[in-house]
């Protein structure tokens, strides 16, 4: 059924300016959301105040998302209550890409500033 489609054609002609900068790109780039996200994890360390154990766990889990991605392995067991909730935490998040934990690591110590 798709292939029976005709090609789409553009009616107008972008702006060079638009060339450059399209209005759905985002203004921070790739880039500057790594430069952002390294400046947020040197701020995290110089909180006014030590955030709740459940703002923690989603700053680790975050970071984790952010740095390696997807949690692996297998779940801690009862007795490895902290190792438990992090692993929960990170798992939460499982299937956000890299930048989209960056950004929601960024905007979580932003918020915390």
């Amino acid at each position: 059924m798709l292939g029976n489609m005709a090609p789409v054609k553009l009616r107008f002609s972008p702006s060079p300016q638009t060339r450059l900068n399209p209005p759905f790109v985002k203004d921070t780039d790739m880039a500057s959301i790594k430069e952002m996200f390294l400046e947020a994890v040197a701020d995290s360390k110089k909180l006014p105040e030590k955030p709740d154990n459940m703002t923690l766990l989603k700053i680790y889990a975050l970071y984790k998302q952010s740095t390696e991605g997807d949690v692996d392995g297998k779940r801690p067991g009862f007795t490895d209550m902290v190792g438990r909730a992090k692993y929960d935490a990170w798992a939460a998040v499982k299937g956000q890409s890299k930048d989209e934990a960056m950004q929601g690591y960024v905007d979580l110590i932003e918020s915390l500033k």
